[in-house]
C-alpha cells in the first residue's frame, strides 16, 4: 500500500465537510448554484486553513456530471471520481516553488490550449508553499 500523508487521506471532499470556513462556503456553493462562478479565485491565509480542499471541491462542482441540491458534488460520477484520484486531466495542482521556470510555464500555456476532458472547466492550482 502506497503512503498517503494524513492531510491529503482526511482532506475535505464536499462543501459540507468544510469546517470553519461557512461564509466562503456559503459563496461558493452559490456562485456554483447560479451559474456565476468568477474565471479566477484566491484564496490566501496561514498553513493548514483549508485553501487547496476548498479550491479542489470547487473545481469538482464547477465539472460534476450530477451537481446535488445547493451546489455539493456528487462525489460519485467519474470527474468527482478522477479529481479526488488525481487522475484528472482538468486538474493542474502546481507548486509555485518547484515550477517557477520559463520553461514550467510555457508548458503551462501549452495546456491551457486543450480543451477540459470531462467536466466544462479546467481547474489550475498554484499554490506558494
Amino acid at each position: 500500500m502506497a503512503y498517503q500523508s494524513l492531510y491529503r487521506r482526511y482532506r475535505s471532499k464536499t462543501f459540507q465537510e468544510l469546517v470553519g470556513q461557512e461564509h466562503v462556503v456559503k459563496a461558493l456553493k452559490n456562485a456554483v448554484t447560479e451559474n456565476r462562478v468568477g474565471h479566477a479565485y484566491l484564496f490566501s491565509g496561514p498553513r493548514g486553513t483549508g485553501k487547496t480542499s476548498t479550491a479542489r471541491i470547487l473545481g469538482k462542482a464547477l465539472n460534476c456530471t450530477n451537481l446535488q441540491e445547493g451546489g455539493e458534488p456528487c462525489c460519485e460520477c467519474d470527474s468527482c471520481l478522477s479529481f479526488m484520484d488525481g487522475t484528472s486531466y482538468d486538474l493542474q495542482e502546481l507548486d509555485a516553488a518547484s515550477n517557477n521556470s520559463v520553461e514550467d510555464i510555457r508548458k503551462i500555456n501549452e495546456q491551457v490550449r486543450i480543451p477540459p476532458q470531462v467536466g466544462s472547466h479546467k481547474i489550475y492550482i498554484l499554490s506558494s508553499e
